[in-house]
């Protein structure tokens, strides 16, 4: 099948675009589906876990400002699409998914596909990668009630981390952090979506959702 190519107009990343273009999203959702690669929307993956519609994974990449020299920690893998077109862009991905058969499946696919910059562990989110950080980027592709302290934590100053941040069944808030130079940390509201909810054990030290 044919790579269908998605064009936005307020996704200018050169870098992004093309990103997009190359990564097959047809490898990341199952046969019955393969037909609705090319659909703008999230689609079912299994086990209750969806991909993300097109646009919103090259929102967050953009938003993101990625560089090639970067380490990115992505929570929550899913298929392993947003992480395919990570690796497009960025030194090194850890991604972590909390799902057993989603993590084992999405690890061998992007090893089939030759995307070799990614690592995926199976395991809590919440706690991200400790030993791996500080991360120059961290990007959630499912929605907590706030932003998790203990990843703000593994952001390394002048990092950005792009996450959903709401209650699940609910229209919920883009936000965008930023830890300066001082470790002081912004945040920043982006625009409304609708993810599936970040699970697994977390303890109560989390960020607020709004600042």
């Amino acid at each position: 099948m044919k790579n269908v190519r998605f064009v936005f107009d307020d996704i200018n990343d050169p870098a992004v675009c093309a990103a997009l273009d190359a990564v097959p999203r047809d490898r990341f959702i199952p046969t019955r589906m393969k037909n609705r690669a090319g659909e703008n929307r999230p689609l079912p993956i299994g086990c209750g876990q969806t991909i993300s519609q097109p646009y919103i994974v090259a929102y967050m990449s953009q938003i993101l400002q990625l560089q090639p020299h970067h380490r990115v920690l992505e929570i929550g893998t899913g298929s392993g699409y947003q992480a395919a077109i990570l690796a497009k862009l960025v030194h090194a991905v850890y991604s972590v998914e909390i799902i057993p058969q989603l993590a084992e499946a999405a690890r061998a696919l992007l090893a089939e596909l030759g995307y070799t910059k990614v690592r995926v562990r199976q395991g809590n989110g919440w706690a991200g990668w400790p030993e791996e950080a500080p991360f120059d980027r961290i990007i959630v592709t499912a929605a907590a009630p706030s932003i998790p302290q203990s990843l703000l934590d593994q952001l390394a100053p002048g990092g950005r981390m792009v996450i959903p941040v709401g209650l699940p069944e609910a229209v919920q808030s883009l936000m965008l952090a930023e830890r300066t130079g001082e470790g002081d940390v912004t945040t920043e509201r982006l625009l409304s979506v609708r993810f599936v909810p970040m699970t697994g054990e977390h303890n109560s030290g989390e960020a607020p959702g709004e600042g």
